[in-house]
């Protein structure tokens, strides 16, 4: 699928579909070509228009600096991971740019709401999106408002299994599960938002953007920095909790191991007591009727003897 945006000689922009419509086009008349899950003759198409090669997926999805980032004699090429978040899970997906003189050149397999937000906003006829840069920063800026709305959420939910554990609520292997998953969730969303900061900063060193943006991607630059931060502490907060938990559940393990401590060396008197007089040898007091009452008295006395013995030194 291609979106097309181009400039016509009254300067209003109009858009197309197809890729017949490169054949009446100039790089220069170009704003926006936006493939989404390209087909092969597609991307060949917009190659011969633009004279050069689009990045495969392999090479978008490069965790290198290099291949993040790179640019020549007329093009800039960006790499960039957009977060899509699931009912568990989040997951990475990349995206490449190409911005060649004023036009931008995007290349993604899956739906992303930032780029349909900024197609909406085009067709309603503003102007705040002349070129290709401005595109690339309405992008960027609408993909760092979705992250911190998920940064936000993310609190809340944090919050929320913090409250669990004050209100002393049951905690067990799944409440520890589900606190895995969030720590795991933070860290994606930590690694999307350092991805947009190493983006911007490769941006920010190249002469061909130009200084309007450049004043623009350093306030956004300054906002990913808070955001980063958001993220550690978040992250803290979850340490936290994760050892709280942990530490609760140890403690009622040793409680219930002290209760079979107890019971355990409460019952070893009496039994004592009752192995001795369950030998088959002659005994004192054997043979009497009240010796089974005897007997059960001396073990009663030695496990009173034992309580008290235990609370005098704080046992129980």
């Amino acid at each position: 699928m291609i979106a097309i945006f181009y400039k016509t000689n009254n300067s209003t922009i109009e858009t197309s579909k197809t890729v017949d419509i490169l054949d009446s086009l100039q790089v220069i008349d170009l704003l926006w070509l936006d493939l989404y899950d390209p087909s092969g003759d597609e991307k060949r198409a917009v190659e011969n228009f633009l004279d050069t090669t689009l990045q495969s997926r392999a090479q978008a999805e490069e965790i290198e600096s290099s291949s993040r980032y790179s640019e020549n004699e007329n093009s800039i090429f960006v790499n960039s991971n957009f977060l899509i978040p699931g009912p568990d899970n989040y997951n990475l997906e990349s995206v490449s740019f190409i911005l060649r003189e004023q036009a931008i050149v995007s290349v993604r397999q899956v739906p992303l709401r930032s780029f349909t937000d900024i197609q909406r906003r085009i067709l309603a006829g503003r102007k705040i999106y002349p070129t290709g840069f401005h595109i690339l920063l309405g992008i960027l800026e609408n993909r760092v408002d979705l992250d911190a709305d998920m940064i936000e959420l993310m609190s809340k939910e944090i919050e929320q299994y913090s409250k669990r554990v004050s209100l002393g609520e049951d905690v067990g292997d799944e409440f520890l599960l589900d606190i895995n998953q969030l720590q795991e969730n933070t860290m994606l969303v930590r690694e999307n938002i350092v991805d947009k900061q190493r983006v911007i900063s490769s941006i920010l060193k190249s002469e061909k953007t130009p200084d309007e943006i450049n004043t623009k991607l350093s306030i956004l630059l300054k906002d990913i920095s808070s955001l980063i931060n958001h993220t550690n502490f978040s992250f803290e907060r979850l340490e936290y909790l994760q050892n709280t938990v942990l530490g609760l559940i140890n403690l009622e393990q040793n409680k219930i191991m002290k209760i079979f401590t107890m019971v355990s060396l409460l019952l070893m008197p009496p039994t004592l007591i009752a192995s001795i007089y369950g030998m088959n040898i002659k005994l004192p007091l054997f043979g009497d009727f009240f010796d089974i009452v005897i007997v059960g008295a001396l073990m009663l006395i030695t496990v009173v003897a034992s309580i008290i013995i235990f609370r005098k030194r704080r046992l129980l």
